[in-house]
C-alpha cells in the first residue's frame, strides 16, 4: 500500500513540535510514497520550496490563497514566479476563492489574484490547485475561461459541478470531508466521477477523517477516506490509493511505477 496526499501543509505551525520526525521517519513507514505541500502564501510558499528540498518525496507548490490576496506587495506575481521555477514544483497552488470569511479579502481583490494566478500557470505551464469555498459560481465562471488543467481540491460542489469539473479536464480532490456525517456532496461526487480524475489528499492539518474528526490530520490517514470513497465505488481500499498514485503522478508530471502483485 502507498499513499499520495495530493495537499497538505506541512509547513503549517502545527507541526512546529515534531515535524523532522514526522516527515524523516512516520510518514514514509506507514506508506507515504508522495506529498504536495501546497503554499498558501508567500512566506509559505517558500517554504513550501524548503520542504520539498529537505525531503526526497515532497513535492511544492507556490501561490496565494484567497485569505492571503490582500494586501499583497507590488512584486508578489513575480516572486511566485520566481518560485515556481523551484526543480521540484509541480504546480500553482494553493490558489482559488473563499467567500466564507470575506473580511479577509474583498471578493473583487480575491478574483484578480486567483485570476493572475490562472494566467501565470497557462503561461508556465503548470497545472493549478484550486481552494473553492461558497464561491463556486465565480470559481467555475474563471475556469471556464482560462481552462487550466489542475485539481479542485477539498471539493465541496454539487455533482453537476463535479462532472462540469471533469468536462474542462480537470480533477477533484477529496479527502477526510467525505467521512462526514453530513458530507452528502462529497459522497455523491466520490460516487459518480471518474475513478481517473479522483485524486487523494488531507489538507494537513486540516479535515482530519472520522474516527479522529477534530485531531491534527496527517497523509498517513488518508486510507480512512479512501476506505470511504472505495465503499461508494465497490472498491477496495487498496485500489482507491493506487488510482490516486496514479492520478496525481499523471497531473503532476511525475512518475509512476506499478506496484508489485
Amino acid at each position: 500500500m502507498r499513499i499520495f496526499d495530493s495537499h497538505a501543509h506541512y509547513d503549517d505551525e502545527a507541526f512546529e513540535s515534531d515535524r523532522v520526525e514526522l516527515l524523516g521517519k512516520i510518514l514514509p513507514e506507514k506508506g507515504v510514497w508522495r506529498v504536495v505541500n501546497c503554499g498558501a502564501s508567500l512566506e509559505g510558499s517558500e517554504r513550501s520550496l524548503q520542504l520539498s528540498r529537505e525531503y526526497p518525496y515532497i513535492y511544492a507548490a507556490v501561490g496565494v490563497h484567497p485569505e492571503e490576496a490582500a494586501g499583497l506587495p507590488p512584486d508578489w506575481l513575480d516572486r511566485i514566479r520566481q518560485m515556481a521555477a523551484g526543480e521540484k514544483v509541480v504546480a500553482i497552488g494553493e490558489i482559488g476563492l473563499d467567500y466564507h470569511y470575506e473580511d479577509a479579502c474583498p471578493r473583487e481583490e480575491q478574483k484578480r489574484v486567483f485570476e493572475e494566478q490562472l494566467r501565470l500557470a497557462n503561461e508556465l505551464c503548470l497545472p493549478v490547485i484550486v481552494h473553492d469555498r461558497e464561491a463556486h459560481g465565480d470559481t467555475m465562471e474563471l475556469l471556464r475561461r482560462y481552462r487550466p488543467r489542475g485539481v479542485v481540491h477539498c471539493f465541496s460542489g454539487s455533482a453537476e459541478m463535479a462532472r462540469e469539473v471533469v468536462a474542462l479536464g480537470m480533477y477533484i480532490g477529496l479527502g477526510g470531508v467525505v467521512t462526514f456525517k453530513n458530507a452528502r456532496h462529497s459522497v455523491e461526487t466520490a460516487a459518480s466521477i471518474p475513478i481517473e480524475r479522483l485524486l487523494t489528499e488531507t489538507d494537513a492539518p486540516y479535515m482530519a477523517p472520522v474516527p479522529l474528526r477534530g485531531k491534527r490530520n496527517d497523509s498517513s490517514l488518508i486510507p480512512f477516506s479512501a476506505t470511504k470513497i472505495g465503499l461508494c465505488r465497490g472498491l477496495s481500499c487498496e485500489e482507491v490509493l493506487e488510482w490516486g498514485c496514479r492520478n496525481a503522478c499523471t497531473l503532476f508530471g511525475l512518475p509512476f511505477e506499478e506496484t508489485s502483485p
